[in-house]
């Protein structure tokens, strides 16, 4: 009965504790976003970290700070280059 109450206690410490790791600051989140980009090779875009209640129709690639903020992604047009 000890090792069940051992068990139980263990895992409720590891809800208590996981729990706030998941709220990440936007900033961080928004860094992490433009390495992965420019990893792979990905030029002219624009992110921005928007409230999560005035998010529209932009594509919404992180969330941060519980859920309050999302980051959105746009991709600029490229300039033609003069031949």
């Amino acid at each position: 009965m000890k090792r069940i109450a051992c068990v139980l206690a263990a895992y409720m410490l590891f809800l208590c504790t996981s729990a706030p790791a998941g709220v990440k600051p936007c900033a961080d989140l928004k860094g992490e976003i433009e390495e992965k980009l420019k990893a792979k090779g990905v030029t002219n875009y624009t992110l921005e970290i928007v409230p999560a209640d005035q998010i529209k129709d932009q594509k919404v690639v992180g969330s941060c700070e519980g859920g309050k903020m999302k980051i959105t992604y746009t991709k600029e047009k490229e300039e033609k280059k003069a031949k």
